[in-house]
């Protein structure tokens, strides 16, 4: 059994995200069940997916992940990958984007939301443990392919993921699954920021 857990924030795809990590798994005859917790994304709040994969041909009964279980945490935002953090099994996998997404609060906040410090404290709470934690300068990636459209980064953390080992899939069943799920006019684009992605942190 493989759990996985995306995060982020409303309008930068998570939902898509998982789908495309469903689809690939479902086409190696996995069974899966997903499941989105998404309240008040319309307004850039928070989004969290679960994906529950039968790698091993069991069967999977819920759909949602319990907190310390989750093999993998994909977060496309640090705020959110911190929020999502008490989900993450011991040994798991912990990929981030580094760039923060200001929510409304904290305009009226006395502390400043700062991405770097979130970053140092994710890494300083993994320190030391079996985990892997990778944080990918998603603007960097960005600026490297041209100023790329950001709704292409869901796909690059997902790769990303992917390409550590610790999910049985490969990129070639990733591709195919963005071809399933993805609009036709994106798929390119898409296609191409995985390939820069993993060549830059797989």
């Amino acid at each position: 059994m493989i759990n996985v857990l995306l995060a982020g924030v409303g309008g930068q795809g998570t939902v898509l995200a998982a789908k495309v990590l469903a689809s690939a798994a479902a086409a190696r005859g996995w069974q899966v069940r997903t499941a989105e917790t998404i309240g008040m994304a319309q307004r850039g709040g928070n989004v969290t997916s679960h994906v529950r994969m039968g790698s091993d041909g069991e069967e999977v009964f819920s759909p949602l992940i319990t907190p310390g279980t989750a093999d993998m945490v994909i977060a496309l935002e640090p705020g959110e990958a911190a929020r999502a953090l008490p989900y993450l099994a011991s040994g798991g996998v912990l990929v981030t984007a580094t760039t923060a997404i200001q929510p409304v609060t904290a305009a009226l906040a006395s502390v400043p939301y700062r991405a770097g410090d979130v970053v140092a404290g994710l890494a300083d709470a993994l320190q030391g443990g079996s985990f892997l934690f990778v944080p990918v300068d998603d603007a960097a990636l960005m600026h490297e392919l041209g100023g790329a459209s950001r709704k292409s980064l869901n796909m690059m953390l997902l790769a990303v993921a992917v390409a550590q080992g610790r999910v049985p899939l490969t990129l070639d069943e990733v591709k195919s699954a963005v071809e399933a799920c993805v609009k036709p006019q994106f798929v390119a684009m898409n296609l191409e920021a995985i390939d820069h992605a993993v060549a830059a942190y797989g």
